[in-house]
Parts: structure tokens; sequence; C-alpha cells
């Protein structure tokens, strides 16, 4: 079973939790800081230059492909930040920042004194550049040229492409049939390659209206469809889609 980034649609998982808060415990915060460090001190971010000893890319990509490499049982079971933990702590291992014993060593340290004192070394740069980066962001737009196949207004059919390591596809979109909302201008990347689904290069992203029955049989609640946002290779005609499937 391969998990997918977007589970909507999907049977059996229980409840929905109606928790509000941002973060439930305190050691969450410092995951969304060590993963908002990454991101800013990530290779590809035209930044000034820091004494830091991140030397790799990280995205939000990065993020999610480390949850969803999780085991679906662990995925399920474990709460939204340490499917985070996991996903970090793997990205440092296998980019060689630290190794499993290292990091094991760690843990048993933190687990026999608890108020054992984290590191707090830092570095102004460091900071300076991780607010630049607040600041500014990333756009995933790029000044790419490129020609849209479709126009608003156009029927469109879901592809079912193949998933290795993330998707931006929902899986409950799957061989369905939609029309193009709206065109968005220039093209997009996801910032890095996320499997063979393709996403590298910059391309077209579609929004895709698509009524509810089509997905849902039986659903007559009037006045209401699903949007979603697609890169290019997720959809085609619906013809050519039927062909390749």
């Amino acid at each position: 079973m391969k998990l997918q980034h977007y589970l909507g649609g999907l049977e059996g998982l229980g409840p929905v939790s109606t928790e509000t808060r941002v973060f439930v415990e305190q050691w969450e915060k410092r995951i969304f800081g060590i993963h908002t460090a990454m991101m800013a001190l990530s290779t590809q971010i035209p930044l000034p230059t820091t004494p830091s000893s991140f030397r790799t890319v990280w995205t939000w990509a990065d993020l999610r492909k480390g949850a969803e490499s999780l085991n679906p049982f662990d995925y399920f079971r474990f709460r939204y930040y340490e499917k985070w933990l996991g996903g970090i702590s793997s990205y440092f291992i296998s980019h060689a920042y630290i190794t499993q014993a290292e990091l094991d060593a760690l843990t048993e340290e933190y687990y026999a004194d608890p108020s054992k004192p984290l590191p707090s070394d830092g570095a102004a740069a460091i900071d300076a550049r991780i607010v630049q980066y607040l600041v500014e962001g990333d756009s995933p737009k790029r000044g790419t040229v490129v020609n849209h196949a479709f126009a608003a207004g156009d029927a469109v059919q879901v592809c079912d492409v193949p998933t290795v390591e993330h998707t931006r596809l929902p899986g409950y979109l799957r061989n369905r049939t939609g029309t193009v909302e709206t065109v968005y201008e220039g093209a997009y990347t996801y910032l890095c390659d996320t499997g063979p689904d393709g996403i590298g290069a910059a391309m077209p992203v579609y929004c895709v209206r698509f009524d509810p029955v089509t997905i849902w049989p039986g659903n007559t609640e009037p006045n209401f469809a699903i949007y979603a946002d697609l890169y290019a290779h997720y959809i085609a005609a619906p013809a050519a889609a039927q062909q390749s499937a």
C-alpha cells in the first residue's frame, strides 16, 4: 500500500479529529521550527551564505515524502508532528548528517534525563536568513514559457499516474472527468522531484471543477462542486486518458 498526501474520500479511517490547536505540545513548536530552518537554509534558495552546515535541499515535498514512507499502520497511529519528526530524522540519517546509532544514543540520553538541556548554539547570520526567508518565501512560479494544452471550459480526465515517493494528485480524483475552470498564467514546479509522476520541470497548472456525483455516485447536494489545482501531466483529454490507461 502506498499512502498519498491527500486522503480525502477514503472511508473507515475513524472519527475526524476536531482539535483546533496548531500545537498541542511544546515539542511540536520545535519540530516546526526545525523544518522552517531547513527550508530557509536549503541550498536552492538564493539567500546570503551562512555558517550553517546544512548543505542539501529540503522542501515541503521532502517533508511529505518522509512522512509517507512510514509503514501505513504507523502513519495512521502517529500524530501529525510525530510524522514530521520521523520524516526529518530519516532525512538527516539518509544525508549523513547523523547516523542511526548516534540518533539512538541521543534519544536514550533524553529518555534517561528529560531535563537535560537542549542545544542552544546559534549564529546571527543563520537567524537573519531564516527571517528573510519567512518574509520573502519561495514561489513555485517559474519564468518558463509553456504552451497550454487546455482552455477554460475544456473537458479533461484525470490520469492514474504511478506514485512512488509522493504525489500532488488526490487519489479520489484519479480517472474522474472534470472541466477546466481556470488556466493559470506561467509555469510552476513543486521545487523537487517527487518520483515518476514527474514533477521536476516547470509546467502549466489548471484549476479543474468536478461534479461530486462523478466522484460519489448518489450525491444529491445542490450547489456543490469540487475544485482542484492540477499539474498538466495529471490530466488529459478524455479519449487520450482512456487510451493511456
